[in-house]
């Protein structure tokens, strides 16, 4: 009996340890996904910004003929996934929504947790890179992804980019698909107000901003990501504290009715040890 009390004793600290462990954890994603969220509107006002100065600029003779003017050719495509794990399947429902060719495709993958598992879905790659671990190192990264774009369009590796990541609304993650490269001129659409005054040429000042809008979209779905990333993991790990607490209530009540067996297990073997004591002193 006292070996199980034991047994039920040691469960129950091993189960406080884990839960302490998985608050530690619910804190950290809580404190991050709060910071991510309250930077989303400035992120995402940053990239209208610049989307509104480009459609100031555009006039109706600049823009393309044609919606779909996107080249037809070799896509390259930026998904965001899960830097670290107990996060539900967050990397793995970002990863089941690519259905393009694999052979025509050229994936840059952001995530180190992401890289595994899509290493071990046979989707390996082409370059990767892992998510900063707190949002001001998103800038930084956006860089490097920018730049590693700019040179693979230069080799003639793709000649297209689209970005794949989870926002999180309403509670819920949701994947996001979108044309990232060129800058589809389409979506830009100007005002009535008069054309500003500008020093540069046309062209060279679209480009310009056309290079910071794109900058702004990969620094826009990289906090997203990041935000819903720490979401996943904040009611991954809620749950997992909810399951905590419902195993420590059964071992605690396992704990209460061994005591208790043990209590009357040696109540019976005094009283017998009485009453065959007493037995003997009247022989």
């Amino acid at each position: 009996m006292t070996e199980r009390l034991a047994d039920v004793s040691a469960r129950i600290d091993g189960i406080e340890k884990l839960g302490a462990v998985v608050n530690a954890m619910k804190g950290i994603a809580a404190a991050r996904a709060h910071v991510a969220r309250t930077q989303l509107d400035a992120i995402d006002g940053y990239a209208d910004t610049i989307a509104a100065a480009i459609g100031d600029i555009l006039t109706a003779d600049d823009r393309p003929p044609t919606v779909n003017n996107r080249p037809k050719g070799r896509k390259g495509l930026l998904v965001f996934c899960a830097e670290q794990g107990f996060a539900g399947a967050f990397s793995e429902r970002v990863l089941a929504s690519i259905t393009d060719d694999p052979a025509r495709t050229t994936l840059f993958l952001v995530g180190t947790r992401g890289l595994s598992i899509a290493t071990t879905q046979g989707r390996a790659p082409f370059w990767s890179i892992a998510m900063p671990s707190h949002t001001p190192g998103i800038p930084k990264m956006a860089d490097m992804i920018t730049r590693t774009i700019y040179q693979t369009v230069e080799e003639g590796r793709i000649d297209s980019l689209d970005v794949i990541y989870s926002a999180w609304h309403s509670g819920h993650s949701k994947t996001v698909r979108q044309a990232l490269f060129p800058v589809d001129l389409t979506e830009l659409s100007s005002n009535d107000r008069p054309a500003p005054l500008i020093q540069l040429s046309k062209a060279a000042l679209i480009d310009s901003l056309s290079a910071d809008y794109f900058h702004a979209l990969v620094c826009k779905a990289s906090l997203h990501a990041f935000a819903a990333e720490n979401e996943a993991r904040l009611e991954a790990m809620s749950s997992a504290g909810s399951q905590i607490e419902h195993e420590l209530e059964v071992y605690r009540t396992k704990l209460h009715r061994v005591r208790q067996e043990e209590i009357t297990a040696e109540i019976i073997e005094l009283s017998t040890g009485i009453v065959s004591a007493t037995h003997k002193i009247k022989i």
